[in-house]
């Protein structure tokens, strides 16, 4: 039997829920197809909310344990094992689920449980669990299913010591040291979260510096603040094998050097969740990683089927697949979309303490020949910084010497990536309105880490002549 859909999304995690909610809101009949038991994608289930839930608690922890009231309490320092850290990730996991559930009940979205596979054009064959199938004919197509840790074939992932950024909230016990292959976003959230907990850290790095991507300056406060908790930072390293012994696992890199640790956490690469579904017999073009090739507007080869999130590669941040999935499923109800939205993604990186960053860097605008000025503030110089002990951190502001229009926010420190967003706001304003001028006119709640904002603008300003 087969039924007929206006569209059917392939995954429920963030670009699917945004793509059928905006379909089913602009009238369209929709179907969503997952393949977990639960909806909600890996971003509910094993990647982003146990993983910030877990450093919440971690983060909690530290604070208690520094805090001179509680020290008397922790005088054993005994280790808390990471189940029993996960138990508020698996709380929220269950609310997190409840809550999507009822987003397609109360929008009348049927969720069909099983992995689809194209059987042609406009149709999707949905093998349940239990072996039953049953197909699911339409229109359009939102491919919205994620992506998994890159899994090298000579690393042996089945041995209990080896594993991914999937697995490692799996682990029953913390263990005294760990190496963790790879220093990108999700390599040093996992370096920073597992030092914060005792836990001695080597992070290996396959490239010259951390998050290259970041402006330098804070890519130097990350590089410190790493080394100041106590990681153990090698630049310029290749995996040469990675051998598990009686007592540990080593890794073998090709300059020579071995590291031994209790624990190996692979966190080198995504692979986009493209395979086995039929895409290479409709000519729908992925790359060696998995990742599916979009136009502008979330187009596949095929202009019916489009793809957005984790599985077209970059930005790969969940904010940014709702988004992506919204405009894509505008496009299949409208005919268009203004994907400009979707351009000035502030990122979030959850290390201790956070990061996030909007626009341009230091390093492109002296590339490009802009005329800019830098305004700083220091956070060990606000008074909410100081009442909450939260003093390490800076927030910095690219600017035009001549229009004073903001060209890049970056910020470091505690709740970077709920900072940002204020500067995001003034930023995305018209030519004329999108300046510094902004914080310096605006009175802002004292104390308050908002007042970062008129610190780093005036401090800005006094540079100019």
């Amino acid at each position: 039997m087969e039924q007929h859909y206006d569209l059917v999304v392939i995954g429920s995690g963030p670009g699917g829920e945004g793509a059928a909610m905006k379909a089913t809101k602009s009238g369209l009949s929709v179907a969503v197809v997952e393949r977990y038991h639960d909806v909600g994608g890996g971003c509910t289930h094993w990647g982003t909310i146990p993983s910030k839930a877990l450093r919440h608690s971690v983060s909690q922890l530290a604070e208690f344990r520094n805090n001179p009231l509680f020290m008397p309490l922790l005088a054993n320092d005994e280790p808390i094992p990471l189940s029993g850290m996960l138990r508020s990730a698996e709380s929220v996991v269950r609310r997190q689920v409840a809550m999507r559930h009822g987003f397609y009940e109360r929008n009348r979205v049927r969720v069909v449980h099983g992995s689809a596979r194209f059987t042609g054009p406009n149709v999707v064959e949905v093998e349940a669990p239990g072996g039953a199938s049953e197909r699911l004919h339409a229109r359009a197509f939102v491919v919205a299913s994620g992506s998994r840790p890159y899994r090298p074939a000579n690393v042996d992932f089945s041995h209990f010591r080896i594993c991914d950024s999937d697995t490692v909230l799996r682990l029953k016990d913390t263990p005294s040291n760990i190496t963790i292959y790879g220093a990108g976003v999700i390599g040093c959230e996992y370096a920073s979260m597992f030092r914060t907990l005792g836990v001695k850290v080597n992070l290996i790095n396959t490239r010259d510096k951390l998050l290259s991507f970041l402006d330098d300056e804070i890519i130097d406060a990350l590089s410190y603040h790493l080394r100041d908790q106590g990681c153990v930072i090698r630049h310029n390293e290749e995996m040469e094998r990675i051998e598990p012994v009686e007592d540990g696992v080593v890794l073998h890199l090709k300059s020579g050097k071995r590291v031994k640790s209790d624990v190996l956490l692979w966190a080198n690469g995504r692979t986009g969740n493209s395979q086995n579904m039929g895409f290479e017999a409709l000519g729908v073009v992925t790359d060696d990683r998995g990742q599916i090739k979009v136009n502008e507007q979330y187009q596949t080869s095929l202009p019916h089927i489009y793809a957005v999130g984790d599985v077209i590669g970059q930005p790969a941040l969940a904010s940014a697949a709702y988004d992506q999935g919204r405009f894509a499923a505008t496009h299949v109800a409208c005919g268009s979309c203004d994907n400009r939205l979707a351009q000035d993604i502030p990122t979030g990186i959850y290390t201790t303490p956070e990061i996030s960053s909007l626009g341009r860097t230091e390093r492109e605008l002296t590339a490009d020949k802009v005329p800019y000025e830098v305004g700083h503030s220091l956070f060990r110089s606000l008074a909410r910084a100081q009442i909450t002990g939260q003093t390490v951190g800076m927030l910095k502001l690219l600017f035009h010497r001549e229009t004073l229009a903001i060209l890049g926010i970056h910020c470091f420190g505690h709740q970077a990536s709920e900072i940002i967003h204020i500067g995001q706001a003034v930023m995305s304003q018209p030519e004329g309105r999108n300046t510094i001028n902004y914080f310096v006119n605006t009175t802002f709640n004292y104390p308050t880490m908002a007042e970062a904002y008129r610190v780093a603008a005036l401090n800005g300003l006094n540079r100019l002549f």
